[in-house]
């Protein structure tokens, strides 16, 4: 039985007796799950956010039911931008859905309720739909990961549909293996869904060595917070082995604004014709301007539409020569609800400018954690690749998301130790390299810290001449601060780079203290890699060594004859 309607903005309806697996001890056996309201359950209503739309589904959608077949119970419905038509979380009659980390802000859309349930630890996973991004810019704005698989993949029968050639049931979860493990036991063709497919996946990782395009103008609109952070997420890709290609997004900016600025949005007039030319007084503005646009074209139109949207994917293909995926923001910035309910078009946009045209030109995505803002807001990034990509996204996508140390969601939570990625021929475990300038060089006191973790010395090197090197007073054991400043204004330091497993990473991390940190280090030879720097604060009173070259020497010039190095 379901209950009336949650409260809450994020629940539609709660179960007072959660839906049972079908087999108690399949691949999800213990975990829960929710369903965002335009996926059919048997016995509950799907309201698709729209009371006079609401019918009894008489049968489980395909997902939900595959899903319960491995083992997971279903706990309740989510809330959603009415028809799934919006990317922002305020288009429903039962409330706007507010960012998990900051109620002032949105959640984003469509799929709010899915994303905040997740995030706030109340389920294990939940289930959206991506049209337009929908399955990703709700992850990006609450910390959690958005798994949109390639098209077709996840059967869409029992979902409300959207733009029926473009939807896909999309996956919500706190960490990328859980959503491998989501999708792995819900893919799989489905002959009572027209676009269900059957696709081949790749199985072999991108590497530890691999090219990734972004915007070579990215734009932000105005959120300077935003921008910082996406610099900061490409340089986290470089030191993980990333190669960054700018390209020309022009074609995709061209077709992203073919979903709703042409004959294209006819396709979300024809997903509930029936009903909105009975009933179109009962579906809320401006998702009743969106719908109603589309009676405005004719078939001719719409054909014309569609040969445009190909000649785009012909345009797009060369970009793809000489990258394995695109990495973009989730989304370029995130408003208040305030902000959003004044100016709900020209915003919605916004937050679709890096996801609109990624199912039109079928490829596959996973929005990731990246970082918090400054201002305490989540920010995410989205690995792009084609379709068929989804196992290496998400190895790929696991490999970042743990060298952030970000928590899971808004649940204060660490991130449990990286998981094998279900569908993907398993290479060596992930490692991540690290420099250290100081008591963590072979021989000093803290090198335990990094061979008690399994670390290996890659290299002994230098950074660029853009640091300074510091002892810090007062310090057990002695320990010195490295300071970026301006080319021209420092020196050569000697480091050692030093490689442990991914899985260490965080651990590693934990153990850094103020007013140390780490952030990305620039080497000579032009590269860079995680390392020790510290706060300009912190440096005050403390003597200046950069003219000795590195920390060994410092120490050799203090007690010459005690310090003995390999």
């Amino acid at each position: 039985m379901v209950q009336d309607r949650d409260p809450s903005a994020a629940w539609l309806y709660r179960a007072t007796q959660p839906v049972q697996p079908t087999v108690a001890a399949g691949a999800l056996g213990g975990l829960s799950f929710a369903v965002k309201d335009n996926i059919d359950v048997a016995g509950w209503p799907t309201t698709a956010a729209c009371p006079a739309f609401a019918y009894t589904a008489t049968a489980h959608a395909t997902v939900v039911q595959r899903l319960l077949d491995a083992g997971a119970s279903l706990h309740g419905k989510t809330n959603l931008d009415q028809f799934a038509c919006g990317l922002n979380g305020t288009r429903s009659p039962y409330g706007a859905v507010p960012s998990a980390i900051n109620p002032l802000y949105v959640s984003g859309g469509s799929s709010s309720g899915s994303a905040y349930v997740v995030a706030t630890g109340q389920v294990d996973f939940a289930l959206g739909t991506d049209t337009a991004g929908s399955g990703r810019v709700p992850a990006g704005l609450n910390n959690i990961v958005g798994l949109k698989p390639s098209r077709g993949l996840i059967s869409a029968k029992g979902v409300v549909p959207a733009a029926q050639a473009v939807d896909c049931v999309s996956i919500f979860a706190t960490t990328v293996a859980r959503a491998a493990q989501v999708l792995a036991a819900a893919l799989g063709h489905d002959a009572a869904d027209p676009y269900s497919r059957t696709l081949h996946l790749a199985s072999a990782p991108f590497g530890s060595r691999f090219r990734f395009g972004l915007p070579a103008a990215p734009e932000f609109f105005g959120d300077e917070a935003a921008r910082a952070a996406f610099d900061e997420a490409v340089q986290r890709l470089k030191d993980l082995g990333g190669e960054a290609v700018a390209v020309d997004f022009g074609v995709f900016t061209a077709c992203a604004d073919m979903l709703y600025g042409s004959a294209l949005v006819a396709q979300r007039y024809e997903a509930i014709r029936g009903f909105f030319d009975a009933h179109e007084a009962e579906v809320m503005e401006p998702v009743r301007s969106i719908v109603g646009a589309g009676r405005n074209y004719s078939a001719a139109d719409l054909v014309a539409a569609q040969t445009r949207l190909a000649a785009l994917a012909q345009q797009a293909e060369p970009l793809w020569r000489g990258i394995d995926l695109m990495v973009v923001p989730t989304a370029p910035t995130h408003p208040t609800i305030e902000a959003m309910l004044a100016d709900p078009v020209v915003l919605n946009r916004q937050l679709g400018a890096y996801t609109n045209f990624v199912n039109l030109l079928d490829y596959a995505a996973l929005s990731v954690p990246s970082s918090f803002r400054p201002d305490g807001l989540p920010f995410g990034i989205t690995l792009i690749g084609r379709c068929g990509s989804d196992w290496q996204l998400a190895e790929l996508g696991q490999r970042y998301h743990h060298a952030t140390g970000l928590t899971q969601g808004a649940t204060g939570r660490p991130l449990p130790e990286p998981q094998p990625i279900a569908g993907l021929t398993q290479a060596a475990p992930p490692r991540v390299r690290v420099a250290v300038v100081g008591a963590h060089l072979s021989g000093m006191p803290l090198n335990g810290q990094l061979t008690e973790r399994g670390a290996t010395l890659v290299s002994r090197t230098h950074t660029a001449p853009v640091y300074r090197l510091y002892a810090l007073p007062d310090t057990t054991p002695p320990k010195p601060g490295l300071l970026r400043v301006a080319p021209g204004e420092g020196g050569r330091i000697e480091i050692e780079v030093w490689e442990m497993p991914l899985s260490e990473y965080g651990g590693f991390v934990a153990l850094v203290p103020a007013p140390l940190s780490i952030g990305s280090l620039q080497l000579a030879d032009g590269g860079s890699v995680q390392g020790f720097l510290c706060e300009p604060l912190a440096l005050q009173g403390a003597a200046d060594i950069t003219h000795l070259g590195g920390w060994r020497a410092y120490l050799a010039s203090t007690s010459p004859t005690q310090i003995a190095f390999p």
